[in-house]
Parts: structure tokens; C-alpha cells; sequence
């Protein structure tokens, strides 16, 4: 199906670019994205795809607003605050592009709800915040051969990968031992706002490559970036 005048009206910019056109916008159109976790990646990921005019948008938390998520949890106001982030998320997506579909799950994402859920999407990225959730996506995504667009944050520090493209590496081969993984002490919470904005919307790029075609995916490449030096690695997997 053809895009519509006022779609191309308002893609207008991005059509523009000779890596998209309207054949890459129409593919955005049609284009499935679940999101796990809609907090501080999760925030500008789900921005900036839905402003791109991907189609359907899925957003996976069981979590609410808190006071302490305004310093980087953009998607949110103080008036959210103890509501589900899911269904403020939605709300407020809706309301900056009303002809995509938003789909909210205000439950956390388990090995009983993962397969189904996330077989209705073609990409799946990762805004969550624990190894036991990225496991748990990734392995569902290999079952199901769905794309995982991989996003972490620390303090000043973010790191983002491709797993599951084209048969390419998985999460299990960045960290084989999950075991260890998941016994490990839980990281200090403290982070930069800028930081989650910052790689959340390089996970947003990835996923716009992977769907338009354009660019060289991340895939077999962890990229990483000290906010504090502005230094950026990407390292061969």
C-alpha cells in the first residue's frame, strides 16, 4: 500500500534522505517494535520510533511513575506520577502520532507471557534494567527468530549491540555464563539523565537501519561511549 499524501507530508524530512525515500518510510509503516522496559531507555526509544512512523509499537512494564524517574524517564510528567508507566507511555505516544497503533502491556515480561508476546513483533529492544530479563529476551528471540536490539546504561557509561540478525551473534555470546551474570551485586543506580537519552536513541537508530535498510547494523559489534570523555569504542564480537 502506497503512502498517503498527508504521510508524506509528514515524513516529509525523512523521505528526503535518499537512504530512506518513501519505500523506507512505507517499510517503517508496516513495521513491528516491541519495547521492554519504558524508562530511561525505554523513553526515547519509544519517542523517536513513533515520531519515525513505525506502525505498531508494543510497551512492555509493569512498573509506575516515580518522582525520581523525572530526571531521565522523559515520556513522563509529575501529574503521572504512581500510574502505570505502561498506560501513561501510550497515552502520550498516542498523542504525538495519533495514525500508529500503541500497544501497552502494564505486566512484566516472564518466561509464562514472553512468547507469546513477543511473537507478534518483528524486533524486539531492550529498555530493561536486569540480566534475567535480557536472557530471557534474548533466548525468546532466538526460538522465535526475532531481531534484539541490546541497550545498557551506567552512570556515564552505554553500550549497544545487534543480536539475532541474520543469524548473526546473540546475547549468550557476549555473556555465556549466566549463572555468574545473575550473581552478581546490583550496580550503584546512579546515572546521568543524558545518559539512557543518548543510547536509547542509538538503539532507535539501529532499529530504523534494520527496518529501512540503510547503514551498517551492529550486528556482531558491541558499540560503547564514555559520556564523560565523549570516547566511543566498537569492539568485533
Amino acid at each position: 500500500m502506497q503512502l498517503t499524501e498527508k504521510e508524506k507530508e509528514r515524513y516529509n524530512r525523512q523521505i528526503q534522505l535518499d537512504e530512506i525515500g518513501e519505500k523506507g518510510q512505507t517499510l517503517l509503516r508496516q513495521a513491528k517494535v516491541l519495547i521492554v522496559g519504558v524508562g530511561g531507555l525505554g523513553s526515547p526509544i519509544a519517542i523517536y520510533l513513533c515520531g519515525a512512523g513505525v506502525g505498531t509499537i508494543g510497551l512492555v512494564d509493569d512498573d509506575k511513575v516515580s518522582e525520581t524517574n523525572l530526571q531521565r524517564q522523559i515520556l513522563y510528567s509529575e501529574t503521572e506520577v504512581g500510574k502505570p508507566k505502561a498506560l501513561c507511555a501510550k497515552e502520550r505516544l498516542q498523542k504525538l502520532n495519533s495514525n500508529i497503533c500503541i500497544e501497552a502491556y502494564p505486566t512484566r515480561l516472564t518466561k509464562e507471557n514472553a512468547q507469546e508476546i513477543i511473537s507478534r513483533y518483528d524486533i524486539v529492544v531492550d529498555g530493561c534494567d536486569n540480566f534475567q530479563t535480557r536472557y530471557l529476551i534474548n533466548d525468546t528471540c532466538l526460538l522465535l527468530n526475532k531481531v534484539y536490539v541490546y541497550g545498557a546504561i551506567r552512570a556515564f557509561d552505554g553500550q549497544v549491540s545487534v543480536f539475532n540478525y541474520q543469524g548473526g551473534k546473540n546475547y549468550r555470546d557476549l555473556f555465556p555464563d549466566e549463572e555468574e551474570m545473575l550473581s552478581m551485586p546490583a550496580p550503584p543506580k546512579g546515572v546521568l539523565g543524558v545518559t539512557p537519552g543518548l543510547v536509547g536513541c542509538t538503539q532507535a537508530n539501529e532499529v530504523l537501519k534494520i527496518i529501512s535498510g540503510y547503514g551498517e547494523v551492529l550486528s556482531d559489534k558491541l558499540w560503547h561511549i564514555d559520556l564523560k570523555t565523549m570516547v566511543t569504542h566498537t569492539i568485533l564480537l
